[in-house]
């Protein structure tokens, strides 16, 4: 296989990454779950086969535009439904479920780590193009975008996890103000993500707020393949 192709770009950012969101959405409605709302379980949203997960836009055309354009990848699934009457603590409990999703995420770039580490020397040996070669740039992506994602959902705005861990931490009454903002989620975040940026690239949210964490975790987790390796 080319490694310099469409197909072949697409195959080792593609795979990892839905791998990624499909975990992160599964962490929600387990944590949601063990907290006392079965609202993913009954609807069989627990499940990891990622056509229960898949949204077009976010998990398919927005990551393989980006991966053709060589640009960072990134994507979002369909949320995992929760009922935040079912918590015995609403706003703690959405708080933890919030964050079980990034929490995900920061252990699976740990598994990817383990993993660079224990085939370092077939990464570094293997010939380009070869089934080798894919392997070891599946577990690269696999890092770096379980890292990105983790600080990506973050960010402390709705739709955003972090968006939710504020209104967590928020008063009672500012929260609910918080909350409204939800509704405008898909909205606000093609406006921080593209057109802002198109209009004022010094506000770029990810090249600002989200790459230089995630550059720096991620220099950790490849420092852990490394002694691993060794």
């Amino acid at each position: 296989m080319d490694p310099n192709g469409i197909i072949w770009s697409a195959a080792v950012w593609l795979i990892p990454l839905v791998i990624a969101i499909v975990f992160h959405e599964v962490a929600h409605g387990l944590a949601a779950r063990a907290l006392g709302d079965p609202t993913a379980a009954r609807l069989n949203r627990l499940s990891f086969n990622p056509l229960r997960h898949v949204d077009p836009i976010g998990t398919v055309v927005l990551p393989l535009m980006l991966a053709i354009a060589k640009a960072p990848v990134f994507g979002w699934a369909k949320p995992v439904p929760v009922d935040a009457r079912n918590l015995p603590d609403p706003r703690r409990g959405m708080l933890l479920v919030a964050l079980a999703g990034p929490g995900m995420n920061l252990t699976l770039a740990l598994i990817g780590a383990v993993l660079l580490g224990l085939f370092a020397q077939t990464v570094d040996t293997a010939p380009a193009g070869s089934l080798g070669a894919f392997v070891a740039s599946n577990l690269v992506n696999f890092l770096l975008i379980n890292v990105f994602l983790a600080i990506f959902n973050l960010i402390p705005l709705p739709p955003f996890d972090g968006g939710h861990v504020v209104a967590g931490l928020l008063p009672e009454p500012l929260a609910k103000r918080w909350d409204r903002l939800a509704r405008f989620g898909f909205p606000l975040l093609i406006l921080l993500l593209f057109v802002i940026p198109a209009l004022v690239p010094s506000a770029n949210i990810v090249q600002r707020l989200v790459a230089p964490p995630a550059q720096a975790l991620t220099q950790v987790y490849l420092s852990i393949a490394t002694a691993i390796g060794g």
